[in-house]
């Protein structure tokens, strides 16, 4: 069986990082990948991916990263549910990190985009 995810795309807001009871360090990021084709209205959208990160690479992607920064995700899928306080069953689906690779940060693309704007 195969369980493997490759996503691209911007992290929606500063990481922050938690700590298990056990010590084990976590994050939780959400993020944007844009979808390669165009909406009804001629627009491109986005998809929201919950991902979680464990131990060193939460606390690297922690202390790197920042809204808009631009991350690689490999890692797998996972499922869990939980019984919400109306006791109805809830599913949750999430990417668990296996490696983060830092692409770029919104800074470096705006200052591209501006460079490139004054060239002649």
């Amino acid at each position: 069986m195969i369980n493997q995810v490759t996503l691209v795309g911007r992290i929606t807001r500063d990481p922050e990082l938690r700590y298990t009871p056990e010590g084990t360090a976590v994050s939780n990021v959400t993020l944007a990948v844009n979808r390669n084709f165009r909406n009804g209205d001629g627009e491109y959208t986005a998809d929201f991916v919950q991902c979680t990160l464990w131990k060193k690479t939460a606390e690297n992607t922690v202390q790197y990263c920042r809204k808009g920064s631009i991350v690689g995700i490999v890692g797998r899928i996972q499922t869990r549910s939980y019984e919400n306080q109306d006791g109805k069953k809830v599913y949750v689906t999430d990417v668990v990190a296996e490696t983060v690779r830092f692409v770029g940060t919104k800074q470096a693309e705006n200052a591209k985009q501006e460079y490139e704007a004054i060239k002649f």
